[in-house]
């Protein structure tokens, strides 16, 4: 008679577990952004929309507040406690801090079910330049989490998903993900990637650029806050009919008080104006090493602006006048990626095809 070993047991009883769990749990999609980190789930849509910040007790390692609440604390806290970014340009930086926080995202999920050790199916968003030890970061962070499946999506196919393009025909599409901590520029066809591009320029990086003009041009000492409320409110890539301006606060260099000042959009440009001419050239290289089959559909169809950055004023006609081809931003590009995963939770043969293979399959 067939007698099952200990171990094989276990791994049975476990298995059988999960899967119980996983019927009281929901699938979830997230898009761990350097900036965002974003939720999705089938039943509910977006759910989660909340900064990608974690505010850690350096002490005694404790988590004290994950998402808006630990944004909050940035630059206000006191030497022990710490408001971390875990990821770095789309990848993980800080294992442990990063499975806290998906741990967080998971649970507040779930919040209003009555299961107790949620084990939902997961698809992840992941950059096109990610190693295997970073996939398999992410793999292993999302499974410390409670996750019983994780699937990989490169962001840049889940852009293309978002804006419902027919990525599985054999039709070139081209996307441009403009996030925080990376670009991603991809040609698309046949559910694969055929040419790419991944820039760690980006959101982070023009907050940066402001930054460094005030420090330079002002004397004045701002923070990345600041800065992004400026790019948000006055920033643009083209000049505006109507010159924009507003008020800078932030630190004297000279004599170490408060100072303001007052900066105008035509000065924030010059700021950006080297990282988004970057951006700009590396989508003109893309589409020299794209084969001309495919540039024919991407002319005909145009190219396709996501994320953050593709809200900067003008930024979709600085790239149209260097390429001589039609752009198209994205209905609501902050959330373009997350709804392309968020259509992948429904769609399991497209799923299974454009999936990135996981540590273990390599």
């Amino acid at each position: 008679m067939f007698r099952f070993t200990n171990y094989e047991l276990r791994f049975t009883n476990y298995y059988m577990f999960n899967k119980l769990l996983g019927k009281f749990s929901w699938d979830i999609g997230i898009d761990l952004g350097t900036k965002n980190t974003l939720v999705f789930t089938p039943e509910k849509g977006i759910i989660i929309n909340e900064p990608s910040v974690v505010a850690v007790n350096t002490r005694t390692d404790e988590i004290l507040a994950v998402g808006e609440d630990a944004k909050k604390m940035v630059g206000k806290t006191p030497s022990h406690i710490k408001a971390v970014r875990p990821l770095v340009d789309g990848v993980i930086s800080d294992f442990e801090v990063t499975e806290k926080m998906i741990k967080h995202f998971v649970d507040k999920v779930h919040s209003e079910s009555f299961v107790l050790a949620p084990r939902p199916r997961m698809i992840i968003g992941i950059p096109l330049e990610i190693t295997e030890v970073e996939k398999k970061a992410v793999e292993d962070a999302a499974k410390s989490a409670g996750a019983r499946e994780v699937y990989l999506v490169e962001e840049a196919m889940a852009a293309a998903v978002g804006v419902r393009l027919p990525v599985s025909e054999a039709i070139a599409n081209m996307v441009v993900d403009i996030g925080g901590g990376t670009t991603e520029i991809a040609v698309i066809s046949l559910g694969g990637v055929v040419t790419w591009k991944s820039l760690s320029i980006a959101g982070n990086t023009l907050d940066s650029n402001i930054v460094e003009y005030i420090r330079e041009e002002f004397n004045i000492l701002t923070g990345e806050q600041g800065a992004e409320n400026i790019k948000v409110k006055i920033g643009s890539a083209t000049p505006l009919r109507e010159q924009l301006e507003m008020e800078v606060k932030g630190r004297d260099l000279m004599n170490g008080l408060p100072k303001a000042v007052m900066i105008s959009d035509t000065q924030v440009r010059e700021a950006l104006g080297r990282s988004t001419n970057q951006i700009i050239e590396n989508i003109k290289t893309t589409l020299e090493t794209t084969p001309p089959e495919l540039i024919a559909d991407i002319y005909e169809h145009g190219i396709y602006l996501a994320g953050g950055g593709a809200l900067l004023r003008g930024m979709d006609k600085e790239i149209a006048q260097a390429t001589k081809i039609p752009v198209r931003i994205a209905e609501d590009p902050l959330t373009c990626v997350i709804r392309g995963i968020g259509s992948l939770l429904n769609d399991h043969a497209l799923l299974n095809k454009i999936a990135v293979p996981g540590s273990e399959e390599v």
